[in-house]
């Protein structure tokens, strides 16, 4: 059976995320296949990599530089992240994205975009971890309202979270049979309509499929979700999750703040890491 790794979004909550995977890296937990949406496919290809460690490394480093995560950086450059900072400077500069590592390593990794046209999720491998390879990243993790829509060969992509935030069922549909599902939120959170729904009807005019998957988008967390937890109730899956809120701004420039999320998820991959093995084996 395909073991596969499935992580959700949630910009800086991201955090736990890589603190739960840091813990399965350094204790020789392998897969398939991995899919990453948005900060799951931004982080997660460190997994890839064999860098455990960087993500949250660099996040803490540049969390109060102006072209990461302010109104400035989106007012100058029309992304919330600049994306030439996050995209180029930081894995090609200032901490090194070891692509080498990554193209060798077997592992298959993939990342969720929406299509602006469709308003469908795309499931696109990434088996290089270039700079081709990491505008797919950028795209998945582009929010609507405070980044710039990314075009890839004629085609326009925005968050992968808008069309499907936890993709287990497709990637159960590609061959991965046993999966281990990383949240961000709790397992009773509940995800609420958009605020600015009406903002992404005026911004997104030109898109009303785009604009129709961010207003339903809500109703299909909560449908992933039920499956997710169907599945695992069958023994299809295992979850992580946060017992409790992580408590973290989607843009925090607190790096006190990025260690201690990053440190509730090593805790919580250090407590779920025999369950994880013995439903691997």
């Amino acid at each position: 059976m395909n073991k596969g790794l499935v992580l959700e979004g949630g910009a800086m909550r991201g955090m736990f995320t890589c603190g739960v995977t840091d813990v399965l890296q350094e204790n020789g937990i392998n897969f398939d296949g991995i899919v990453g949406v948005s900060a799951g496919a931004t982080f997660g290809c460190n997994y890839k990599s064999k860098q455990p460690g960087r993500a949250v490394r660099y996040n803490k480093r540049f969390c109060r530089d102006s072209h990461y995560g302010t109104f400035r950086s989106l007012i100058r450059s029309g992304d919330l992240y600049d994306a030439k900072f996050c995209y180029e400077d930081i894995p090609f500069k200032y901490d090194l994205f070891d692509i080498k590592t990554y193209r060798e390593n077997p592992i298959k990794f993939f990342v969720v975009v929406s299509e602006l046209e469709t308003g469908k999720p795309l499931f696109h491998e990434i088996p290089n971890g270039d700079a081709a390879d990491l505008k797919w990243m950028r795209a998945s993790a582009s929010l609507p309202l405070v980044s710039t829509p990314v075009e890839i060969e004629g085609k326009t992509y925005l968050d992968g979270g808008i069309t499907s935030s936890i993709p287990l069922k497709k990637f159960m549909e590609m061959g991965y049979e046993k999966n281990i599902v990383i949240l961000t939120r709790t397992r009773n959170y509940v995800k609420k309509s958009s605020p600015f729904a009406w903002l992404m009807k005026i911004v997104l005019r030109k898109n009303p499929e785009i604009v129709k998957a961010m207003s339903r988008r809500h109703i299909m967390y909560e449908e992933e979700k039920v499956f997710v937890f169907e599945q695992e109730a069958a023994g299809n899956c295992l979850v992580i999750a946060p017992e409790t809120d992580v408590g973290i701004s989607r843009t925090e420039h607190d790096p006190e703040e990025l260690e201690r999320v990053y440190q509730m998820g090593r805790e919580t991959g250090l407590k779920n890491l025999e369950r994880v093995k013995n439903f691997l084996s």
